[in-house]
């Protein structure tokens, strides 16, 4: 479904369920990471861009301060009071929970009901739980008269998701959906988090393609690639691993042991793939692109070790692809997404044949969608 589509569903639910159409329509989109994965929680640089699927909210204020979501793609309704939060221990509703905790402790807030709903694909790696926290964080934020600050926002949905939900993200999720723009991806360097649009070269395209599978119970392998990054840092002296170039690393390589040398080398090289690959953005090089995104790949599959067979299966058959530049997966790993940069002419004939492959290689059914660089998070006064 459609933008559009998702908009109307949640107008007509919302006035279907409350007897009048709602105040305002917050949207919030999930993203794609063209390429800068497992540096943001080192103070690195990533890419990513906001994609045309969404979580929308349909909603009005109310009186007092209870805040009531109706989900229609989980079927149920959520409640809870602004004055007594206190985790139900999992699900859905504790995204939007975890935004009323973090906002509350700064601003005052105002409850509000609603109808939401998304077409963001759920543990795909495309960041449906950002999209929720920012649908959310608009939501508040129409109803109680707060101004908005992108970046303020992204920060405080990272604090709801660290400190709420207890996961331990950066801060690339929550930027990009915040502060995404049209038609480009955006260069954010998440120590500063200052941001940059980068346009994508005309006549390209960006597949996403979902491999069918999830990344399961690997909490313990996230922490652990995590955490040797850490040491490596440590041992090497500084900060963050952004703090080092490829040079330095393979000059004081004998000072990490195996593992963490191939963490960091990652890690070292990403930066420099990332900052390498925006430049050729900028300047409509799509298969200098190509060729760092492929790099990119290689590296989280030997280095950082987060592929998994059939993420590498989709990766080798879109790289077979003549219309393709350059794919590698996306996301924390272990399962999910891959992601292309295409001409765009061939776009449809590169998701069909390599949905094909794959699903005749792997005996997975694949989902491949053809994706434009959307805005970040919005609000919409319904008169």
């Amino acid at each position: 479904m459609n933008d559009n589509g998702l908009r109307e569903t949640v107008v007509r639910a919302f006035a279907e369920r409350f007897g009048a159409p709602p105040a305002f329509v917050a949207r919030a989109p999930g993203r794609v990471n063209l390429i800068g994965e497992h540096t943001d929680y080192s103070g690195g640089f990533v890419l990513p861009m906001a994609i045309d699927r969404a979580v929308w909210i349909a909603l009005r204020p109310r009186a007092d301060s209870r805040v009531s979501v109706a989900s229609l793609d989980f079927g149920e309704t959520g409640e809870f009071d602004l004055g007594r939060l206190e985790s139900a221990g999992g699900g859905w509703l504790e995204y939007v929970r975890g935004m009323a905790w973090a906002l509350g402790d700064e601003l005052a807030l105002r409850g509000w009901e609603g109808v939401a709903s998304g077409d963001v694909p759920k543990g795909a790696g495309l960041s449906s739980s950002a999209a929720l926290e920012l649908a959310a964080a608009r939501a508040f934020a129409a109803v109680s008269g707060i101004d908005w600050d992108a970046r303020r926002m992204a920060l405080l949905a990272q604090r709801a998701e660290n400190g709420w939900v207890g996961v331990r993200c950066g801060i690339m999720d929550q930027m990009i959906s915040a502060a995404g723009e049209a038609g480009h991806a955006l260069l954010i360097d998440c120590r500063s988090l200052e941001t940059r649009p980068v346009p994508l070269p005309p006549g390209t395209a960006v597949v996403v393609m979902d491999t069918g599978t999830r990344r399961g119970l690997v909490d313990s392998e996230y922490n652990e690639r995590r955490r040797a990054t850490e040491v490596a840092a440590e041992r090497l002296g500084v900060p963050a691993l952004r703090d080092v170039d490829v040079a330095t690393l393979e000059s004081r390589a004998a000072e990490l042991d195996p593992v963490t040398l191939r963490r960091a080398r990652h890690v070292v090289g990403e930066n420099e793939r990332t900052l390498a690959a925006a430049a050729a953005l900028e300047r409509g090089d799509a298969a200098e692109v190509g060729r760092l995104v492929d790099l990119s790949h290689a590296s989280l599959r030997d280095d950082f070790q987060v592929s998994r067979r059939e993420l590498d299966a989709i990766v080798e058959l879109a790289q077979a692809h003549p219309a393709c530049f350059g794919a590698r997966m996306t996301g924390a790993g272990f399962g999910g997404c891959a992601v292309a940069l295409v001409e765009r002419s061939a776009a449809d004939d590169f998701a069909r044949k390599v949905g094909d492959a794959y699903r005749a290689a792997v005996g997975l059914e694949p989902r491949v969608y053809v994706c434009a660089a959307a805005p970040g998070a919005s609000i919409e006064e319904v008169r």
